[in-house]
């Protein structure tokens, strides 16, 4: 996470030899199912069984769940920062909303590491800090091409869609439904609204 201008400490950490690497890389795996199974009191012993691992190798490279937890939602990040820079040589509106789309995929599927982790820490602030540096710049441009309101900041987008993340939905399609309702909303008015 280099727009922040700090690097958290689990990232400076990360392993340089291959067969570290692909262990810890058989770890975040594992937990990132076992977690999406059964929530952040997922078993360690579950995921060191799955990363084919024994318990010492993950807490060589994670020595606490909370250490564990950042890693992830670090992985995670990082991911949802790369996705905005493959998006965007794509048309304004077409970049912005299919990065909020993977910003939607991303808040439903780390809910319960978030939960885990403090808001108010370092290293929450910081992931926040990269999130927002990766979003800014499509909202910016899709505004700039007058293909969404003017009057809505990332901030507006962000909580938009993090409320519309947190409700049940009946069936799997539903949410698709509510984003695109949500996307609509921010389109400028009279705008062509390309990509829908």
């Amino acid at each position: 996470m280099t727009s922040s201008g700090s690097t958290p400490a689990n990232l400076a950490g990360r392993p340089r030899r291959a067969d570290a690497r692909r262990n810890r890389q058989a770890l975040v795996s594992a937990a990132q199912e076992v977690f999406a199974e059964h929530g952040a009191a997922g078993s360690l012993e579950e995921v060191a069984r799955r990363a084919g691992v024994g318990i010492g190798t993950l807490y060589r490279h994670f020595p606490t769940r909370r250490d564990l937890f950042e890693s992830l939602y670090l992985d995670e990040v990082e991911a949802l920062a790369r996705t905005a820079t493959e998006l965007a040589d794509q048309p304004p509106w077409e970049a912005l909303a299919g990065w909020l789309r993977r910003f939607v995929g991303y808040t439903v599927t780390k809910r319960a590491l978030a939960e885990e982790l403090s808001h108010d820490s370092e290293f929450f602030q910081s992931c926040r800090i990269e999130i927002y540096a990766a979003g800014e710049p499509l909202l910016a441009r899709a505004q700039a091409a007058g293909v969404v309101r003017a009057d809505v900041s990332f901030d507006d987008t962000v909580r938009l869609l993090s409320g519309i993340t947190k409700v049940q939905y009946t069936d799997p399609g539903q949410l698709e439904r509510v984003l695109g309702v949500a996307l609509d909303g921010l389109h400028a008015p009279g705008s062509d609204q390309p990509g829908r």
